[in-house]
Order: C-alpha cells, then structure tokens, then sequence
C-alpha cells in the first residue's frame, strides 16, 4: 500500500514556531511510544536547537514497557530530557513540573544571577496530529490555568497561558506534519491512527500489523486470538491471512452464505491493537 500525507498546514507551523521560538524557554514535544521516531517532524530538532527539550513519550501505557526505556535512554543520549506519560490518565504529569526545572536549570541560574527572581518558564508544545497534544495540555494545565495576556514583543493575539507560578505556556503553537522518509513511516502513522481510516485498505494494513505482531509478539496474537499450539496443530498456517481467517471464525465475522468476512475481522484486529487489548505493543525499536 502507498501511504501518502498531505501536509497542507506543514508550512504554516513551520513559520508560526520560527515566529514564537525566540521567546520560548522550552520546547515540549509529544511523541506516540508506539512509534518514537514515526511520530517526529525532524524540523523540530532544527527549530528548537539551543533551547532546553523535553520529550513525553505519550500513550507509554499501550506501548512495550522494556521498548520504552529502551527508548527513554535513546533520546536521553540525544541530549533530550524524557518522560513516559499516559496524557488522558494523568500518568506521569506530576513528574513534568521537576523534570523542567532540570531542563532549564541553566536558564534559571541566570536568572538568579541577575536579580531576576520567579520568572516563568515559556514553553511551548508540539506535536504531529493525534499524538495526544490536546488532551496533553488540557490535563496538564487543568482548570486553575489563567491566560496572563499578552506580553511584551510577542505579537498581538497570541496568549500565554499560566500554568503555575514556574511555567508558562503559548497555547497557539500549532503542529508540524511529518516527513515521509519512508513507506513504513506511513505505514506506522496508519497503523495508531493519525490517518483517516476511510483512504486505507484495513485488511491490507491489518495483515500488515499481524506480520509484524507474528515476528515480535507472536504470544499476546496468539493468546488474544485462542490460537494455542495444542488446539491449532504444530503445521497451523501462521501466514497473515490465515490468522484473519482465525479471527473471522472465532468472532463470527461472516457476510451472507457463511462467507468469512476479512475486512470486519481486520477492523477487530486494528482496534484491538490501538486500544492495547492484544497488549502493550512498540512498533520500533531503537
């Protein structure tokens, strides 16, 4: 399958952080844990270079534990400082608040230095889209958050919104769309959900996630599915197709004339592996 993105907004963004960046302390960047590198816009790293970075590895509680600290000693060596986070939870949000203090403890010094004394961080917060930026920002921010105004040199109508008395965050960042580099980039963006589903082929993409799941996880596929090595026989056909054909019988997805239904079954398979029920799956290692 061809996967392709439009990135109708990419440059908008793009031009609105280079805008915002020289007021900014901070730069927070979202990541989905299921796939750390898929769900960058490498622009970032360029756009935010010489500001202190922090990466929240979102939705850490559907991805594989040991994949994420894997990944969290990754972008520690990059230089990042990193989190694991679960934003609709509110797993790990309590530990954000120290966790930019170490960010921007250089900046915080000099601060001291000059007499200058309980001054905000600015942050601001990206994301490619669906990675949970929203959702972030409303349970982090909660309902105490007051917009401060309009400060000095930053251009009129955009508004900070006051988390507390350490952080302060723009709340019009907008998001910056990934780059292609490569066909499993696409896939791997369509297999969590950033695209819309309509312009795909599920059964497709859905055989392409068992391959995956039969290479890595086969267990949790196979424990998910009753598809125990007793009951199917040691020369069970462990292709892609055939576990589709599993699923069909074993949730009776069938059309008209007992006809196995593979699109219903590949529509099962794909939400069971976004709402982590097949189990805490990391779709790229480090």
């Amino acid at each position: 399958m061809n996967y392709q993105w439009y990135p109708g907004h990419m440059t908008k963004a793009k031009r609105m952080m280079q805008e915002n960046i020289g007021l900014i302390d901070l730069v927070i960047e979202l990541v989905d844990a299921r796939i750390p590198l898929s769900s960058r816009n490498p622009d970032i790293d360029e756009l935010g270079k010489n500001k202190a970075r922090l990466i929240l590895l979102n939705k850490s509680d559907l991805a594989d534990a040991g994949a994420n600290k894997l990944w969290m000693e990754y972008f520690r060596k990059k230089g990042f400082h990193v989190l694991e986070i679960n934003a609709k939870s509110g797993q790990g949000l309590r530990a954000i608040q120290g966790m930019v203090r170490e960010a921007c403890k250089e900046k915080i010094e000099r601060d001291r230095k000059r007499g200058i004394r309980n001054r905000p961080v600015r942050a601001i917060v990206v994301g490619i889209p669906n990675v949970g930026k929203s959702t972030f920002i409303n349970s982090f921010a909660g309902k105490a958050c007051t917009k401060t105004g309009n400060k000095p040199g930053v251009t009129k109508g955009k508004q900070w919104i006051r988390l507390n008395k350490e952080l302060e965050l723009l709340d019009t960042p907008g998001i910056l769309w990934p780059k292609f580099e490569s066909e499993e980039v696409g896939r791997n963006l369509a297999l969590i959900g950033s695209m819309n589903d309509e312009i795909l082929q599920m059964t497709e993409l859905a055989a392409d996630l068992i391959a995956y799941l039969l290479a890595h996880y086969k267990e949790a596929l196979f424990e998910r599915y009753q598809m125990n090595g007793e009951e199917q026989g040691d020369g069970y056909d462990t292709t892609p197709l055939a576990v589709l054909q599993h699923v069909c019988e074993v949730r009776k997805c069938y059309k008209k004339g007992q006809e196995a239904d593979f699109e219903k079954a590949a529509s099962i398979v794909m939400e069971d592996f976004r709402s982590g029920r097949i189990g805490r799956i990391t779709l790229e290692s480090p």
